[in-house]
């Protein structure tokens, strides 16, 4: 990757992580724009945005942090446990998933029901099963659990600081640039550095006759 492409990616990822913080915080957080769209305050409300374009740029940040850290721990992974690297991606996804249910529920002063905090586990599974549907389609059937890893284990990892908070309002206004900035490196990288499927099946009978 040259210096260009990789400014690029970084530009572009900070932008979908500022653009998407700011649409997020329209829906989620309604309350930091309404009293200035009542009294039509201009000044105060391009504040409020810039506000939340600046949370944005730092989940972008934090994003591209974790997807350049999950490109070294898959390489050692692949390296320490060999060929039971997808074994222990099958199950840090389940612990992940799991903790995401059992571990909100529990610390939660007044849980009610269990079903909300199924709910945004199960959204991310499926949507994290769709994004890595198609890295394997673009790349190689073999991209689908690591691009699933990536997106379940490493996003929730990532998303850590508004968990911890517990607060619906920042759980929501973090997890959405993080999915965006995450899916559109998962889905860029390999049109950046270049993707070898490595010979046909057409010239792998050519170069078995050769």
């Amino acid at each position: 990757m040259t210096i260009r492409k990789w400014l690029k990616f970084f530009l572009v990822s900070l932008v979908i992580g500022a653009v998407t913080t700011v649409i997020t915080s329209f829906f989620v957080q309604t309350h930091a724009y309404t009293p200035y769209l009542e009294q039509i305050d201009l000044w105060n409300l391009l504040g409020a945005i810039l506000w939340f374009i600046g949370w944005g740029l730092v989940y972008s940040v934090i994003s591209q942090m974790g997807f350049f850290a999950y490109l070294t721990v898959h390489q050692f992974g692949r390296g320490f446990f060999g060929y039971f690297w997808n074994h222990v991606q099958v199950v840090l996804i389940l612990f992940v998933l799991f903790d995401l249910v059992y571990f909100r529920y529990t610390r939660a002063e007044d849980p009610g029901s269990l079903f909300p905090y199924i709910v945004v586990p199960a959204m991310l599974l499926i949507y994290s099963y769709a994004v890595a549907k198609v890295k394997a389609k673009e790349t190689h059937p073999r991209a689908f659990l690591p691009a699933l890893f990536f997106m379940i284990v490493v996003t929730t990892v990532e998303w850590i600081p508004a968990l911890r908070i517990d607060e619906r309002e920042w759980i929501m206004l973090m997890i959405v640039p993080l999915l965006a900035v995450n899916t559109y490196q998962l889905l860029t990288l390999h049109k950046i550095v270049g993707f070898n499927e490595g010979p046909s099946e057409h010239q792998s009978k050519q170069i078995k006759k050769g």
